[in-house]
């Protein structure tokens, strides 16, 4: 595994280095394309929970709208570690909304009391704010509304960090007319935006720009707990070869199984699940490993 490579000259902070020797192989970064039809029973699958961030809180709500206050970041990324997750998301989900830069402050807080790996999102526009991420402890750092506006902003990021830094989010949903066929439309500025850029699209030109990883958001089923949207998930894990995070639509203990086995993905993220204890990492992976899916313990 390529980890973060930090620019030539700068010290890897050693919070991040002691996360790398500690945390388990992530298997699920093995090229999708040396895969079989037992995949799912050979690779680790992730469990991963989500903090959206707003003004400093953790925030939760229904299709991007509807937020509600879900606590302290620093507690619930502790609790989080505590429990066993196998990564964490931070995105400050209204950085770039608001053109401001993400909270450095709050991501160095939240690298000094957990050990798992964590990515970092929301507000980054330039080479110089993915150095300070990952220069606060963050393992990866996801683009978002930047990287559909400048695209080069990947390539420049993979060739100075490592692909393995660069995580690529989609917020997709679903319309009947798009570029007069149906599909998924990628939105930007926190789902507020769309693009009128189809979502397969999209994710197969991030993919070869060199992102790492692919955090796939249904808009559709976001914050809804009836499933994730299989149907998506499986048309992006398909048409490429990098990680696949799956996200929006967590509500029952089959719905992360479902996205494993029926939709392929790597990872499946979520938040208010986790957040109001309705499930608990363990349980999760319990239930997993009850039916089959490889999963760390």
């Amino acid at each position: 595994m390529r980890h973060c490579e930090p620019r030539r000259g700068e010290a890897i902070p050693v919070l991040r280095l002691l996360r790398r020797l500690t945390a388990p192989r992530n298997d699920s970064l093995i090229d999708r394309n040396l895969g079989s039809d037992n995949r799912i029973s050979m690779l680790s699958k992730r469990i991963i929970p989500c903090l959206d961030i707003k003004e400093g809180r953790v925030v939760k709500g229904v299709k991007f709208l509807q937020l509600r206050d879900a606590g302290d970041p620093v507690e619930a990324a502790k609790a989080y570690d505590q429990q066993g997750a196998d990564e964490l998301v931070f995105l400050d989900i209204t950085a770039s909304f608001e053109n401001r830069k993400t909270l450095v402050d709050l991501v160095e807080k939240i690298a000094r009391n957990i050990f798992m790996p964590f990515t970092v999102g929301g507000g980054i526009g330039e080479i110089g704010d993915i150095r300070n991420l990952l220069n606060a402890g963050a393992e990866k750092v996801s683009l978002n509304t930047q990287a559909v506006k400048f695209p080069e902003l990947i390539s420049t990021a993979a060739k100075r960090f490592g692909s393995q830094c660069i995580v690529v989010a989609i917020d997709a949903k679903k319309t009947q007319v798009l570029n007069a066929e149906a599909g998924w439309e990628v939105f930007i500025n926190g789902g507020r935006t769309p693009t009128g850029i189809n979502a397969l699209v999209w994710a197969q030109k991030a993919a070869r720009l060199g992102a790492g990883e692919i955090l796939l958001t249904s808009m559709d089923r976001d914050g809804a707990k009836d499933g994730y949207d299989l149907e998506l998930t499986g048309a992006i894990t398909k048409i490429v070869n990098i990680p696949v995070i799956a996200s929006g639509g967590a509500g029952r203990l089959e719905d992360f199984y479902n996205v494993f086995v029926q939709a392929n993905a790597d990872a499946a993220l979520a938040a208010s699940l986790f957040h109001y204890q309705e499930f608990s990492i363990k349980q999760v992976k319990s239930y997993l490993k009850e039916r089959g899916v490889v999963v760390r313990i």
